[in-house]
């Protein structure tokens, strides 16, 4: 029997390796024999005996294929490919088997042939199509099954969460990939349990148990693209106790063509591992500082600031004023923007790009002066806390004197609006980023401040920039964010570092984060900050397990020595805190937006902020880093350096 299956495997294998016009002659051939056998059975249904096909009987046989050979030729039948052929092709027989019928009927049942019965031509071609469509199914099966067992040895057996239509799409094109085999269905719909689609069976999910091993089953795809954010996450917090790998099909908002291909598989996003749903956006916030207006992105080309971008071009500004500081950034940036216009056919929106450094104040000068700009969202900034610690001069430099900067220009020259990007690491900050960040806010506080008074000296008429700070944690997809970094520790066999078993940090999607930060700004009154609801903060350590049980593969440590994926603790990185705040005092104030909170913190006034931000000025020319370090202490409430370490980069 193992031998049989040997010589059949081997006959299926050089079929599927000839070339494409001997297939066809195969395939001919095939239908050919078909014509004569089912012209014999019908004489033998006739005459209730089998009969030798001589005399004029032989001429039946050679109608049935010169007719039949060309019919299907004009219907393509010999252009399918038996293996993937599905419904279509089944009606495309049917057709061509009635015209054929049509044809040899008129010859052998309406004119007549001496010799052969007039039944066989309605007999036949009845006979013909049973014999086609049962021929191609079963080397659609035969064919089918001999690529899927003679596939790689990474392939895999799948269940397919969700048994609508998505999941039927999806099993077709699984089983045209040919490396991935779907061994069943789950659905939470109980009236579908235990019923077949596709030729498999649907299952309850609650009975994956054993379900998983009797299938043995290697990876679980989500097709659900409707459901909710919030739904997607309790599904994968039930999958992660079973030892297989989770992926997913995004949502309907990406399926563009309403059709379900392999390629739309992806891993799951770290807000499906959230579960967190977005709340829709207000768009009268959302385009009352930009609509028709000058709007200038600095850092157009970070992860903020480029989503930002994104954001406000949704929103048709005048123009659009791209400043960043590196080159290829920019260009990236700008081409996206350009390219989005002509697709939205947005010709009303001028998109501008700027070279330049916010630290630039003649560089500054011109562009404000050039295209004054009527509102200005602030994102440039160095971010990365171990980095700005081992540069703490130039990180103050770029946040606090390049903040100072763009702040005084977008007074002098009249902006409206004046929108600061910052941190919840700017409260009570333990690293140099944190404080000049919590810096950078204090010196627009105090710019407001100083504007509010000129309009009470100046009366009702005088105008003023109306300066506020968004604050907001972790952004997904950022140049910074854990998840690409535990996937590619993941890809690699770990391990997956992490720094504290403790840390905890607030996440949100950039897109998200930078719709929110407009419609903040939009609320803004003068001197507000503005904090961003980020939902509960997340233990990095919780995150790294789900990812490593959703990839399909377990933890190795103390109890389970046999498992695949180990977590090292590395330590805190410099000026790392466990977990971070977004709040310095507590007494935050609702808005009119359900994401979006206000605080009241106290600052300095300019006259008292000004000597020493001119002071830390020079203790940056001087390089005298514990000076710095001491007046950041005296600014920064709670900050309290976690190193005192010079490092010779900073200087």
């Amino acid at each position: 029997m193992l031998e049989l299956r040997k010589i059949g495997d081997r006959v299926l294998g050089g079929l599927l390796s000839l070339p494409r016009p001997a297939k066809r002659i195969v395939a001919v051939s095939v239908d050919i024999i078909l014509a004569i056998m089912t012209i014999a059975l019908a004489l033998a249904l006739r005459l209730e005996a089998f009969v030798p096909l001589t005399g004029t009987r032989v001429w039946a046989a050679v109608a049935a294929a010169a007719i039949g050979i060309p019919v299907f030729t004009y219907f393509g039948l010999y252009r399918a490919v038996f293996r993937f052929s599905g419904w279509q092709a089944m009606v495309n027989i049917t057709k061509a088997v009635a015209v054929y019928g049509v044809i040899f009927a008129g010859i052998f049942t309406f004119i007549g042939v001496p010799g052969v019965p007039r039944s066989i031509g309605l007999a036949q071609p009845v006979l013909f199509l049973v014999a086609l469509v049962a021929a191609r199914a079963i080397a659609r099966d035969m064919l089918g099954r001999h690529s899927r067992y003679a596939k790689r040895a990474d392939d895999q057996r799948v269940l397919i969460y969700g048994a609508g239509v998505a999941g039927q799409q999806l099993a077709v094109a699984l089983s045209a990939a040919g490396n991935q085999e779907v061994v069943g269905f789950l659905d939470d719909n109980r009236s579908l349990h235990g019923q077949v689609a596709n030729g498999v069976k649907i299952y309850n999910p609650a009975s994956l148990h054993y379900v998983i091993p009797k299938l043995d089953v290697t990876d679980i795809l989500i097709a659900m693209p409707s459901i909710s954010r919030a739904e997607r996450g309790r599904i994968m917090r039930d999958l992660e106790v079973h030892s297989v790998r989770v992926r997913t099909m995004p949502g309907l908002d990406d399926l563009a063509t309403g059709r379900v291909q392999v390629s739309d598989i992806r891993e799951p996003d770290i807000h499906e591992l959230l579960g967190r749903d977005p709340v829709a956006p207000n768009h009268a916030l959302l385009n009352r500082d930009i609509r028709g207006r000058v709007v200038m992105v600095t850092g157009a080309g970070g992860s903020i600031g480029s989503e930002l971008c994104r954001q406000i071009l949704k929103c048709e500004p005048r123009m659009l004023l791209l400043y960043e500081m590196t080159e290829f950034a920019l260009f990236q940036i700008e081409q996206e923007l350009l390219a989005t216009a002509r697709q939205r056919g947005l010709r009303s929106t001028s998109i501008i790009p700027l070279l330049g450094s916010v630290q630039d104040r003649r560089r500054m000068q011109q562009v404000f002066s050039a295209y004054s700009p009527q509102t200005v969202y602030h994102a440039a900034a160095y971010k990365h806390v171990p980095l700005v610690e081992a540069n703490p001069f130039e990180g103050i430099r770029n946040n606090v004197w390049g903040t100072w900067v763009c702040a005084e220009m977008a007074r002098a020259h009249g902006t409206a609006n004046f929108v600061l990007v910052s941190t919840d690491k700017a409260v009570r900050p333990t690293n140099v980023m944190g404080a000049s960040k919590r810096l950078a806010e204090l010196v627009l506080q105090a710019f407001d401040e100083e504007e509010r008074r000129a309009v009470i000296e100046g009366g009702k008429t005088a105008k003023r920039t109306c300066f506020s700070m968004v604050r907001f944690g972790n952004v997904l997809g950022s140049s910074g964010s854990v998840l690409p970094l535990f996937r590619r520790q993941i890809r690699n066999g770990g391990p997956i570092t992490i720094t504290h078993p403790d840390v905890t940090r607030f996440f949100m999607t950039i897109p998200e984060a930078a719709q929110l930060v407009i419609q903040a700004g939009a609320m803004g009154s003068g001197g507000d900050v503005f904090l961003l609801d980020m939902g509960e903060p997340v233990r990095i350590a919780d995150l790294a397990r789900r990812m490593v049980a959703l990839s399909g593969l377990t933890i190795r440590d103390a109890s389970n020595p046999d498992g695949d994926i180990e977590i090292e603790v590395i330590g805190l990185r410099p000026g790392e805190k466990l977990y971070e705040e977004l709040l310095i005092g507590d007494n935050p104030e609702r808005t009119d937006h359900v994401r979006i909170m206000k605080a009241h913190e106290d600052h300095l006034s300019w006259d008292m902020l000004e000597p020493k931000l001119q002071k830390i000025m020079m203790t940056i020319e001087e390089s005298d880093l514990s000076t710095l370090k001491l007046i950041l202490g005296e600014l920064v409430s709670g900050y309290v350096p976690e190193s005192e370490a010079l490092c010779a980069a900073s200087a």
